[in-house]
């Protein structure tokens, strides 16, 4: 990695935390300078503006939380052992391996939706490889004879990512870790009844 691409990477990594939590339009160039430690110059020497930077941290956080559920999901052998990673990971989504701020999805869906057509589809692209993978693992957990064929992989995936995502909504806003760990529960119950 030359020169140019380690300081981009440095700008993602130390900004990461900043977009997350703040979000895109609250993150100002003076957050960035102060995290960083470089100047406005150097910041917008390596990316054309705040939403290139946005996107390419958004990336990182997603690329955070995949790396995360791979990890858990290698440890298991069974699809429903794999599909449970999810609240489970979720359930702890203060661990330090976890994006600051919780899910990096969510944060920016809900901010980007209307104002930001080139994040909202990098969004988009994040929920449907997600509902494509456990899509695949109900799917291939049918084949292998784990799961009812009666289970409509797509609807139940769907569910999954609804219930998580609203959990962790429900949680932010009131601040009651309960409502998760009770959300997670039934996610979890919804798995296991496949």
């Amino acid at each position: 990695m030359g020169k140019a691409e380690r300081t981009k990477q440095f700008i993602i990594e130390k900004t990461a935390t900043l977009f997350n939590t703040k979000g895109i339009a609250a993150t100002s160039l003076l957050d960035m300078t102060e995290a960083t430690g470089l100047t406005k110059g150097s910041i917008y020497g390596n990316f054309k503006n705040k939403d290139e930077v946005a996107l390419e941290v958004f990336r990182y956080n997603l690329k955070k939380v995949t790396g995360l559920v791979s990890e858990e999901m290698a440890r298991e052998s069974t699809f429903r052992g794999k599909i449970l990673c999810y609240p489970r990971i979720y359930t702890l989504f203060d661990d330090p391996r976890f994006p600051v701020g919780g899910c990096v999805i969510l944060n920016t869906a809900v901010e980007v939706d209307d104002t930001h057509p080139l994040m909202c589809e990098e969004v988009s692209k994040a929920i449907n490889s997600w509902k494509n993978t456990l899509v695949f693992l109900i799917n291939e957990g049918i084949q292998a004879g784990e799961f009812s064929t009666e289970n409509n992989a797509e609807d139940l995936a769907l569910q999954i990512i609804a219930t998580i995502e609203g959990a962790v909504m429900l949680t932010k806003v009131s601040g009651k870790i309960a409502y998760m760990q009770s959300l997670m529960k039934t996610v979890e119950n919804l798995i296991n009844s496949f």
